[in-house]
């Protein structure tokens, strides 16, 4: 699992026990009698190198924005909710050791803990490579999100409504396509309609996180530009 990590983040680890050690929670650790060797120093680590390399790439990209626009411009990429999405995108929730209560309670997919192990992956890489291999990486997976003020997740039903009334004056619909897994750990998958046709698509732990996804998702993929 370290390895096709690793391989996905683009990155070979001179110590692969770094990025071990960044996929484990604090729960994993105190169940294997381990308490310490869990991810939190590397996420502290982390949150340090993420400022630094958000920063520098928003001030590369944006020589003409001001002090104050640089801060709410990083603010809006290095949060939880931001953060927690980036982590699904890497299906990083897969990787994380959680001990037996919090992977009952769905801790793979908590933004808390989602943000947190993005972060001490980010650590991770800084420890065994340095400044410069954290930087790049963290520009190649934030990618175009650098380019453009990103929405966040728990915003992205507000502005999908808000583009759509604009430009047709209709508002989307969502609709619940399935729900999988026991009572206390359900996942729910929902897409994002207008005018009958899917602009997409979401999954999550509860329907309005569900539809949030699905909202994100139609605001990445941004349909009616070709309409």
């Amino acid at each position: 699992m370290v390895d096709e990590l690793s391989e996905r983040l683009g990155y070979r680890f001179q110590r692969p026990e770094l990025l071990a050690q960044a996929l484990v929670h604090g729960s994993a650790a105190f169940e294997a009698g381990s308490p310490g060797r869990d991810n939190q120093v590397l996420e502290f680590v982390g949150d340090a190198v993420l400022d630094l390399a958000v920063s520098r790439h928003l001030i590369d990209r944006h020589p003409h924005l001001r002090e104050g626009e640089l801060t709410r411009f990083r603010a809006a990429l290095v949060n939880e909710s931001f953060l927690a999405e980036m982590a699904r995108t890497m299906d990083l929730g897969n990787c994380i050791q959680l001990g037996r209560g919090e992977q009952g309670a769905g801790g793979n997919d908590k933004p808390s803990i989602l943000a947190c192990a993005f972060e001490a992956v980010i650590g991770a890489v800084f420890m065994d490579g340095g400044y410069e291999p954290a930087a790049d990486l963290v520009g190649r997976l934030f990618g175009s999100s650098l380019e453009e003020k990103p929405v966040h997740v728990s915003d992205a039903k507000s502005s999908l409504q808000e583009v759509l009334q604009g430009l047709f004056n209709e508002p989307p619909t969502y609709r619940l396509d399935g729900e999988q897994g026991p009572p206390h750990d359900k996942r729910f998958s929902t897409s994002v309609l207008f005018r009958g046709e899917v602009l997409g698509s979401g999954s999550a732990g509860s329907k309005k996180e569900a539809e949030q996804q699905a909202a994100l998702a139609a605001l990445r993929q941004k349909p009616w530009t070709t309409w």
